[in-house]
């Protein structure tokens, strides 16, 4: 690591331990939305988002689960999508000593600076949905920051563009979850829910993700 580089961690460090965290509360809160019952689990996402981040084998921003269960003949099977999930009350950003996580004010969307991370790995562990990944070859943490790139020139992150399905998407959290936000991923007259059966409880960090959720996915 270059000296400079030092400088700057060391001093990232020392100002991060003069600040009180302070929750940021975007102007517009992003969110993903994914359909569970649509999803054809192709994991066309996934390899979209490997090839948009240059991930080598192991770190997978993007992750599809298969779920499957019951007995004959009552069996079912479904999909779940997630990357970061862009918390309003990210776990992982107070818990990082160089202040590289952070919230950005306009869209919400929780980042990383690579040239501040350590490699320390506070966030991977504070983090209830797995999101950020520890990259070896570079020795620091990374993590979905929703293509912020592609949003900044008005198009929408690489997963959702692969989706041939179109059943991830994003948009305005408060407009997924009222339903005003009508696409492929959620109809008119379908009902989005915070949770699903297997995740972490939301109410912890309050994740900006909603699913259109299988029937025996669904959390009572």
């Amino acid at each position: 690591m270059a000296a400079k580089d030092k400088e700057k961690i060391k001093n990232a460090v020392q100002k991060r331990k003069r600040e009180h965290y302070v929750p940021v509360k975007p102007i517009n809160q992003l969110g993903f939305v994914h359909n569970n019952v649509d999803c054809i689990g192709c994991r066309a996402c996934e390899i979209a988002c490997k090839d948009k981040n240059g991930l080598g084998p192991g770190p997978r921003f993007r992750r599809v689960q298969y779920i499957e269960g019951g007995t004959y003949p009552e069996v079912y099977a479904y999909k779940v999508n997630m990357s970061c999930n862009h918390c309003a009350q990210p776990a992982c950003l107070p818990t990082c000593p160089t202040g590289a996580i952070f919230k950005r004010k306009d869209n919400g969307v929780v980042d990383i600076d690579s040239t501040l991370c350590i490699g320390c790995r506070r966030c991977e562990a504070a983090c209830p949905f797995g999101a950020p990944q520890f990259d070896p070859v570079d020795n620091i943490v990374k993590k979905c920051n929703m293509c912020i790139d592609e949003l900044e020139a008005g198009r929408k992150p690489y997963c959702v563009m692969a989706c041939m399905m179109r059943v991830l998407d994003i948009g305005t959290i408060d407009r997924i979850a009222d339903g005003t936000l009508v696409t492929k991923a959620v109809g008119p007259n379908e009902e989005v829910t915070r949770q699903v059966k297997g995740m972490s409880n939301p109410d912890l960090t309050n994740p900006s993700i909603r699913f259109v959720a299988h029937s025996k996915g669904k959390v009572e």
